[in-house]
């Protein structure tokens, strides 16, 4: 029977063709199912043999300590370069989004407080 290895689920591309590489590199018998039409399946990764899966689970083990590091160390970089972006830089890439939000968010408590106040709660 098969066993899910790693859940492809807002994973980037590039890590998700690593573990491939990895499995195949080491001979592992996987397939993956995909996230469908609508995006409602669950892409993963799967491992056909239960012997290989405690082999495939320490490669993948292996593989998120050294990617953790990296990207951590990427991430400490792009803040020394100052190049993270914050909350200032999103509204201006995001400036519609924020707005509509922000209405929105308004509207409901509007509501909500009319509601209160006319039925006397």
């Amino acid at each position: 029977m098969s066993k899910l290895l790693f859940s492809l689920r807002n994973v980037p591309d590039d890590e998700a063709e690593d573990i491939r590489m990895i499995l195949k590199e080491n001979n592992i018998d996987f397939y993956e199912t995909p996230p469908g039409n609508w995006g409602i399946s669950m892409p993963a990764i799967w491992i056909h043999d239960a012997l290989q899966f405690n082999q495939a689970n320490d490669l993948l083990n292996d593989y998120q300590g050294k990617r953790a590091t990296t990207q951590r160390q990427i991430y400490e970089q792009l803040i020394k370069e100052g190049k993270v972006p914050g909350f200032f830089d999103y509204l201006q890439q995001n400036f519609y989004r924020f707005v509509i939000h922000v209405l929105a968010v308004g509207l409901v408590i509007y509501v909500s407080i009319k509601l209160i106040l006319e039925f006397g709660l």
